[in-house]
Parts: structure tokens; sequence; C-alpha cells
């Protein structure tokens, strides 16, 4: 309930998100062992081929994955037990067992398998039954195809919150009832719906206990409202689309005094009340519309409510639920209902609260949320949505699997299917999404069992759907080898032959009941321990009348000698030239050592001179060199320019006659050879040039000569580099002053040119005035 429109959008902000880490934190428990389990499945389907571990009787042979039985006549040899007969089926043919058991046959029948049919007997679910016949270890592989078939009936209650806040909310639904109808017979004509409502818990503190608020609890004057109640069943399934019309229009509000509503008892009534409700086998469909959050398992305990639901219905005959009886319903005890029901759930909320449900949908399987409009004006629409989410999804799932058995998946989501599974892995889960009507999908199961369970069956089937498909499981846990032979020639006429083992008749003993136990049958056992050991010879073998037969590779009075345990030598056992005995080697004629790897021949130590080049000894044909030397023969000798330096240095502190006496210890007794040029020489050091040669006789040559005498190159560098100076100088001198003659004589001739053109000529300037002026006396002109 909500009192004001704003205190009731306060509650909600604070309390979604409380409601979504309770329901992680109150329900990680349930989930996280049956993801654990679910995981550990996958695991041992996805394990892939099994070692054979060797069992001494059919039976418990069969039981160990990747073994087979062979229970043929005198398949095992003298002292081999009963376990050579259990190996790899391949193991068994390759050491001539013709028909190892059990025999490679189709152990699947398929009991029930009808076509998938959309017409009146409508078939979604192929096949129906399936018997298989399994062994431990040995996974079985079968396919399972669906297709949704369009027109299939649906059934649909509508679950709603009449608390006060939801008046708006229930206004539009009485005008929009007839919409609803219309959009879901467009899906199928064979449509049932149904109307149920729920408040909360008549009890403190969820509602009010004083008598006036009991008969009419609304917060404001002048608006009344029904009694409040946990919930309420108010129309069952039925085909008139009219009644649920009149009944949703019928309806009044009430209201409590917290914010949370009991939507979990309404879901949980209407789950398992289904005579009452009257749910049928088409498609069950559960529309819970709300505008605020939920009562969970514990809140209860505020109002003294401590037992838990025990999942059984309490409607009275009217249709109501008392809810104070029992604590609320947990979300796990929700989910387990519901699928169990075979349920889809469809959460109308408003989009304060989505957050909490989206959460909770994610914690119960085939349900979705859907976003209300705060007048619920779009619940038309957000029905249509969810109906065609949850349809367009298909998930398989497996009820009723015993424990030791695991069931895997693969989904085959495309149409039309790629064919049997290859190497894609195996999944907890099958699921395919956007899936049309008729369009058909195939699953591939795949069924493991780890121990030998007594025979068994259980069901798959598709979420939201009725139809299942039933699987019988038979173990393959004992062995049919045959009539049984008693007194059988194989067992000295003292034994029951079956399946290729002696049963020994009281008295006698033996893999063939060839030995008679004696009085004191003890005494046949101690002959086969060795040194009081507590084991029969020695853990290797058989006691077989007091007599060790040993296995394998053991040999010895007591099956004490492992004759495989031997030192070796190039990957093989004694090095290919011996034979081990009792650990070890007993080496051919020419070989020795402890992995017969050593020969006794010298042909590889052999030169042309000594063994080894006389500087080493032959072990086992090699050479093993002394220090100074190595090779293959011992002819060479590492760092021989470095080794004799001490030897040149002496020689250059010794005259030549001196040397040979001086020199000897340092030069490690190398026959001395002094030459007066030595230009082969590869060695020098100080004023010596010299070289090192080793003979076939194992004798060291050294030759060796003073290095030429050199000039003082430091005046030469000097005088070369004076004169080379001068030279340059000299040169660029000379060359400059050609350079520059060669200036003055173009610049003379040039000149030379220019005289011999100029053309000289005598004229008056006429600017030019002479030094003297005449003047005439005009007086004196008369006198002459």
């Amino acid at each position: 309930m909500k009192l004001t429109t704003e205190n009731s959008n306060t509650t909600a902000k604070w309390r979604a998100p409380y409601i979504v880490h309770h329901i992680r934190d109150r329900e990680r428990f349930r989930t996280q062992p049956f993801s654990l389990l679910l995981n550990s499945h996958l695991c041992v389907c996805a394990s892939g081929a099994k070692t054979c571990v060797p069992r001494p009787s059919c039976s418990e042979c069969i039981q160990s994955p990747g073994c087979a039985w062979c229970s043929a006549k005198g398949f095992l040899q003298a002292g081999e037990p009963s376990e050579r007969r259990c190996d790899a089926k391949e193991a068994l043919t390759s050491r001539g067992c013709k028909e190892p058991y059990p025999p490679e046959t189709d152990e699947t029948l398929l009991m029930k398998d009808k076509e998938l049919s959309a017409s009146d007997d409508i078939i979604q679910l192929r096949p129906q039954q399936i018997d298989f016949q399994l062994r431990v270890g040995v996974p079985q592989t079968f396919k399972v195809s669906f297709k949704r078939a369009e027109g299939y009936p649906i059934d649909l209650y509508y679950l709603m919150d009449l608390s006060f806040s939801m008046g708006d909310d229930l206004d539009m639904i009485k005008k929009l009832s007839q919409d609803m109808v219309s959009t879901l017979q467009s899906f199928t004509k064979k449509l049932r719906i149904g109307f149920g409502s729920f408040v909360d818990k008549v009890a403190l503190p969820y509602v009010s206990e004083m008598k006036k608020k009991r008969r009419d609890p609304s917060p404001h004057r002048g608006t009344s409202c029904q009694p409040a109640f946990s919930f309420q069943n108010l129309l069952n399934l039925t085909t008139d689309t009219a009644a649920f019309e009149n009944k949703v229009i019928g309806q009044m509000i009430s209201a409590n005094l917290d914010s949370p509503e009991s939507g979990f008892d309404a879901i949980m009534q209407a789950a398992v009340c289904k005579e009452v409700i009257g749910w049928d086998d088409g498609t069950k469909i559960l529309v819970y519309t709300s505008d605020d959050t939920f009562h969970m398992a514990g809140d209860g305990r505020l109002a003294g409510l401590r037992e838990p639901p025990d999942g059984n219905c309490h409607l009275s005959p009217s249709g109501l639920y008392d809810g104070t009886r029992f604590d609320y319903p947990s979300i796990g005890q929700l989910a387990r209902v519901l699928t169990a029901n075979n349920i889809q759930l469809i959460f109308a909320v408003t989009k304060n609260i989505s957050a909490a449900y989206e959460e909770l949908s994610k914690m119960i399987p085939q349900s979705v949320v859907g976003v209300l409009e705060s007048d619920s004006s779009n619940v038309v629409q957000l029905i249509k949505n969810a109906y065609n989410s949850l349809s367009s999804s298909v998930v398989l799932e497996h009820h009723g699997a015993p424990q030791g058995l695991e069931v895997a998946y693969q989904a085959h989501c495309t149409s039309p299917s790629p064919g049997p599974p290859g190497l894609r892995p195996w999944s907890q889960r099958a699921e395919c999404k956007d899936i049309k009507i008729n369009q058909q999908v195939d699953f591939y199961v795949q069924l493991n069992m780890s121990r030998c369970l007594e025979q068994t069956e259980f069901h798959l089937s598709v979420q939201g759907i009725s139809e299942q498909l039933k699987v019988v499981v038979r173990m393959k846990c004992e062995c049919d080898c045959g009539p049984v032979e008693e007194a059988s020639p194989s067992c000295s006429g003292h034994g029951t032959l079956h399946c290729g083992t002696c049963s020994c008749d009281p008295g006698f003993l033996g893999q063939a009941c060839d030995c008679q136990q004696s009085e004191d049958h003890v005494s046949l056992d101690e002959k086969c321990r060795h040194g009081g050991s507590s084991q029969l010879c020695s853990g290797h073998g058989s006691c077989e009348c007091g007599k060790c037969a040993c296995q394998r590779s053991f040999s010895g009075q007591f099956c004490e000698c492992d004759d495989s345990n031997c030192a070796k030598s190039n990957q093989q056992l004694c090095g290919g030239n011996g034979k081990c005995v009792c650990g070890k080697c007993n080496c051919s004629g020419a070989y020795g050592g402890e992995a017969c790897d050593c020969s006794t021949h010298t042909d590889r130590c052999q030169t042309a001179g000594r063994p080894c080049s006389g500087s080493g000894e032959c072990l086992c044909n090699r050479c093993v060199c002394k220090g100074g030397f190595d090779g293959d023969h011992c002819s060479h000798i590492p760092n021989n320019c470095t080794k004799y330096e001490k030897c040149v240095t002496c020689l250059s502190k010794h005259k030549k006659e001196e040397v040979a006496e001086a020199c000897g210890v340092p030069c490690e007794g190398a026959v001395l050879s002094h030459k007066k040029t030595l230009r082969d020489a590869y060695c020098s050091f100080q004023s010596f040039l010299y070289d090192v040669t080793l003979t076939p006789q194992g004798i060291v040559h050294l030759r060796y000569a003073e290095m030429p005498s050199s000039i003082d190159k430091t005046w030469v560098i000097i005088g070369s580099s004076v004169s080379g100076i001068l030279f340059i100088g000299l040169l660029i001198i000379v060359i400059s002053r050609l350079l520059l003659e060669l200036s003055y004589r173009r610049e003379y001739q040039s000149f030379v040119a220019s005289q011999q053109q100029t053309n000289w000529k005598e004229t008056r300037n006429p600017l030019f005035k002479g030094a003297t002026t005449t003047v005439m006396n005009p007086l004196h002109m008369d006198d002459e």
C-alpha cells in the first residue's frame, strides 16, 4: 500500500536496491551447490576416453570405464592372474580374443516415437519414451526434437495487487479486460483465463488490527476499501471470457500498512492449488501485476510466523487463503513449485521496482519482467510481448535423474540441424532463443553413469510445455557370458567355469583348480613369502600350489627379481648388448660395464702410430685423452699457441745452445726445432714465430724462429709527413703562380685587342675656348 504517491515512490527507491541484494544473499546457498553439481556433471561427460583399470572378475571389469572382458578358454598363459582378462577391447583383440564382452550392439530402444504434429492430437516433443542400457563410464547419446505448435492451448491466470496504490491500475484493467482477452485469443482459440488478487497478511505490522480499519482499511476519508486479505481466488480458469471481464469490473481496492505485499503467498497458492484453479496440460501462464516489492521468507517473523509454508493448497471454499499460519515462501520454494507445475511467470511491475523483479526473475526459471506504466495502460501490450519472449525461448531440462547419472546437452537451434554431435563441447543447459512457431529445434542428450545403480527412470521436458520424454535406464553391471559349466575340464574337474574363470570346489586352489589344499593350507602361502614378507610372491605374482607364478618381467623363486630394471644405454636395456637378469646386466662376449655399453675392442682407438696418438688411454673402444689433448684420437692440442707461450718466453731468455737444457720443463718435453725463417707459422709471441704439431707417435714438435728485425717507423713517419707537407706547399705555389700568369696574359691580350679597334678623328669641340683673345681697336683700323 502507498498512502501518498510521493511517499510510495520514496519507499520504492530505497527498498528496491535492498531487495536486489537481499535476494542475492538469501538465495546464494541454494544456487551455488546446484551450479557446482552441474559443472561436475559436465566435466565427467566431456572427459573423453578413459584408461582401463583391470579387475579380477567380469562384473567388476565391465563396471570399470574403458574395460572389456575376455571369457575365452585358454586365453591366459600359465601364471597369469584373472585381471589379465580385463583390458581395453583393442588390447584384448590384439592378444587373440575374438569376442570381448560386452559386444558392440545398439543398446537404445525407442519405446514410443510419434512424429511431431500440429493437428488435433498435438505432439511437440519427440520421442516420447526411450529405453537405455548403460555401462559405467560409457556415455550414450540420443536426439530429442521439439517444434512449438501454432494454436497450442493457453491457461492464463491474472494475479493482481489490490493494495491502495493500485487504485488507478484497477480502473485501467477494468477498461482493458476485453482487449486483454482479444489479444490472447489472437495466439490461440483454446484460451482459458482466471483471476485472483492479493494484498498482505492480516496481522501486525502488515495490516492494522483496529476493528474499524479491518472493516475498511482506507487511508483517506471519503474512500471505502474492502478488508485486507493475503490471497483470494476470484475466478477459476474458464473459457467464459465475459465472466473474467465481469469479475474484474466488480473488484474493489484494499489497503495495508507497509509497502511490500504478500505476492509470494499468492503465487504459491495459485501454483499448488491445481484442482481449485483448474490448471490443464496446455501452456500455463501466471501474470503477476504490482507496483511495489514483496515479502519473502523470514519477514513473517515480525508477526510471530516462524513455520515455513508446507507447499500444500490452503484455500477456503470461498477461495481465501489465511496467511497467518505460515511464514512467506522463499524464492527457492517458488522456483521449485513453478517448475514442478510447469508454470511460466510474467512480472508486470512499475519501473521504480523493476530492478528487484529483474533479480528475482533470474532465480525463477521461465519468468520474464515487463515494465508497467503507472496506471497499467500498457498491460495488454506487455502481456503480448512477454508471451512472445517466453514462447520464443526453448529450454530442455531433466527431472528426477538420480545421483550418479550425469546428463549433458548440445543444442542445435538452426534449421535444418547440422547433424550428429562432433567435437562440440557438451553443456549443462540446452537452450535455443528466437525460435518461431513451427520451427523445429534438435537437442542431443548424453547420458553417462559414474557408478552402478538400480534400474531408474527420469523425464525430459521443455520449460512451459506439459509434454514429457520418459527415459528408462537399465544398468549393465553383471556379465552374461553364456551358461555356467560345472566340473569343467578347464578347472581340472574341480570347479565351475563362468566367464572364463574358475570358481574352485572346497579343498582346491589355483587358476585351474589344479592344486589340492592341504589341512595346513596356510603353509602353501608361506612357501610363497620371501623372508617373512606379508606379500605373496613379493607382490609380483600368484601363489600356485606353494610356488610363485610370476607376472610380466619378474622372475626368481619369490618373483623378487625384476628383469626389466637394469641400467640402460642408448634408450635400450643393457645397451642392447646383454640380458637383464634380476636387476643386473649379463653382457655378451665383447661388451662389459653396468649397462653393457663398454666394448672390449680397440679398433676405434688406433692411429698410424700409437693408440690414441700416445696422448690418451683406450677405454670401451674410445680414447680418453690426457690433460691438454682432445679429439677422437687425442690428436688435437687445444689452444696450442697460448699453451706454449711460457716455452717461447724461455727461448727468448737463453741462447740457442742453452735452450734444449734450460727450457725442457716450460716446453713440456716438446722437441724444439730452430729455424732461420718460418713463414707458415701461425703463432707469434714477443719476438718469435712458432707452430706446434703432434706426430702419430704422440711427440710434440715446436718449430720457432726469430721475427725479422724491423726499421724504426717513427722517423720514417715524421720524415714522410714533413716531406709530404713541403711537397704539397711547393705544388700549391707553382699551381697558383701558373694560374696567375694565365690571368695576366688574358688581360693583356684583351687590352691589345681593344686598342686596335679604336678609330681616332681630329674635330673641334664646340665648347672649347682658346687661351688667347684678339681685340680689334676701331680707331686704329682707319690709320691703316
